[in-house]
């Protein structure tokens, strides 16, 4: 096999589609990995349905060598992100890659030269469009099972890139629960005088079309504003957020939904969990159809795992301990549906609401990394 790497821009479908396929053949023997849904893939980087594309640009790159595909990468200069946050940092993210520190190179040269090009003076990642977009490598837990919404990558990867002189940036943790515990009597004391200190309570018993039509704008709008000062968030248009309640929320169970409302009946706090769809997507090979639509039937019957997908105090409400009342209220939730582990969504190792898991039985499970080099 010829050793030279040859990087080639992707400009067409039959680039495109060799992109989205070259997990399936790098992990085909890799029992963790968890694919992603194809159908979301392809529209995420369409140009014509995804509306981040009105103030981001991307170039597709994928590494060769010889004639076999050896690894995959996506440059991304997020302009709206670098004006607020008065940067000027390209990301980088999709990055798979063989066992081959050249490889990785190879790829990330392609971003770099791009960068320079643009007038870029970092590069960060992986990371994606937005923060709805999957992000951050995994650099601990290879053994946890991951998440629909998370990066999956091997032992591997962190070490070549640190090779190359990637620095953290910044650390997400994720943690695993045991779902079907007792609530802490503690915990539960402090929430009734939560509650009843603000007036505040507890909303559940919508159907999904309520959900999305009654709280999906107020879901996205109130993430606007919690996640405001979180690394690199860029806030949520009107166009993105009508764009994610239609590709997130496709398979919402309202049973896992909590919202906690003031007394003008104003979210004050959300979370949104959803049960496990990794076997799912691993037994479907990430296609709905024509057959994958069973498996993910079966999975939304079945709440042995869940997964915490997203969540939000509005930032007037914080350090008031509201967090913990939706908290606790999942975890009635997942003990009525016989529940067993839940694993949170990744949050900055900084956030200090992510405290409130020492309180269970709990444990760091999955730590994942944003890498930044000057260029």
């Amino acid at each position: 096999m010829d050793n030279k790497i040859r990087i080639e821009e992707v400009k067409d479908k039959i680039g495109f589609k060799k992109f989205l396929k070259f997990p399936y053949k790098l992990f085909k023997d890799d029992k963790m990995w968890v694919p992603s849904l194809l159908m979301d893939e392809k529209v995420t980087f369409n140009k014509k349905k995804n509306p981040v594309f009105e103030f981001c640009e991307s170039k597709i790159f994928l590494a060769y060598k010889g004639e076999e595909m050896v690894g995959r990468i996506v440059g991304i200069l997020n302009n709206k992100s670098n004006e607020i946050w008065k940067q000027k940092r390209m990301r980088f993210g999709w990055f798979d890659y063989i066992d081959d520190v050249s490889v990785a190179q190879a790829l990330l040269n392609a971003v770099e030269s791009w960068a320079k090009e643009k007038g870029m003076n970092e590069i960060v990642g992986p990371m994606g469009f937005t923060d709805m977009d999957k992000e951050g490598m995994m650099v601990e837990g290879f053994d946890t099972n991951c998440p629909m919404a998370c990066y999956y990558n091997p032992s591997y990867y962190p070490p070549i890139i640190e090779q190359l002189g990637y620095k953290k940036e910044v650390d997400w943790i994720q943690y695993e629960i045991q779902a079907n515990q007792p609530i802490p009597e503690k915990v539960a004391k402090v929430n009734e005088l939560i509650k009843n200190k603000y007036n505040l309570k507890i909303v559940d018993n919508l159907s999904k079309k309520k959900i999305c039509n009654l709280y999906g704008n107020k879901i996205f709008n109130l993430v606007n504003r919690s996640f405001a000062d979180l690394f690199g968030y860029v806030p949520l248009n009107e166009k993105q957020i009508k764009f994610y309640i239609g590709q997130y929320f496709t398979f919402i169970d309202p049973k896992l939904v909590c919202f906690i409302v003031d007394e003008k009946d104003d979210v004050v706090a959300f979370g949104v969990s959803m049960p496990s769809f990794s076997q799912a997507l691993r037994k479907s090979k990430g296609k709905l159809f024509p057959f994958g639509w069973y498996y993910f039937l079966k999975a939304l019957k079945n709440y042995d795992y869940i997964d915490l997908y997203l969540n939000g105090v509005d930032p007037d409400w914080q350090n008031k301990g509201v967090h913990s009342l939706y908290y606790v209220e999942m975890n009635r939730r997942y003990i009525e549906l016989n529940s067993k582990m839940a694993i949170a969504n990744p949050q900055l190792e900084t956030n200090q609401a992510s405290q409130i898991w020492e309180k269970y039985k709990s444990r760091i499970a999955i730590r994942r990394r944003a890498y930044i080099k000057e260029i």
